[in-house]
């Protein structure tokens, strides 16, 4: 990866791209949906503000865990123009986040506690079925893996 030279204040996107390691294509989008933004040259060329880097850091590490690019979004539009994301903002972001996460982490584990035993749906017959859910009670009053879906 080509280091920039400390005079560098602007990035093309394929500068952008090789520094930050996300493909153009994603570039342009996380523009689109005003993740991050650039400024036209006259000959209507995007140049990046160096922080887009640390911008792009913070959108990838939230987005890898699992946070919606909506929600990602909301929050670096709390940023001034022109600022990176900072290590307090990176920990105000994930202290809101922590709500959000730990109820997705119950979530999983509920369901997966329950695929072992039967989803309970009627369209699998496991041996155990007879104990968690007999005579397909579910099954008669509900359609889909009514007990992955209730809480």
């Amino acid at each position: 990866m080509a280091q920039l030279p400390a005079n560098v204040h602007e990035l093309t996107i394929g500068e952008l791209s090789e520094r930050s390691g996300v493909p153009t294509s994603a570039l342009r989008f996380y523009e689109r949906e005003g993740l991050i933004r650039s400024r036209r040259t006259p000959g209507n060329q995007r140049r990046y503000g160096r922080e887009v880097l640390r911008q792009i850091a913070f959108i990838r590490a939230s987005h890898h865990l699992g946070i919606p690019l909506a929600s990602i979004g909301a929050v670096l539009a709390l940023l001034p123009e022109g600022v990176p994301p900072t290590r307090e903002f990176w920990e105000r972001a994930s202290s809101c986040w922590s709500e959000e996460i730990n109820a997705r982490i119950e979530k999983l584990e509920r369901m997966r506690d329950r695929f072992t035993e039967c989803i309970g749906c009627g369209c699998l017959s496991f041996d155990k079925c007879v104990l968690v859910n007999p005579d397909d009670r579910l099954g008669a009053t509900t359609i889909g893996p009514k007990r992955l879906l209730d809480p």
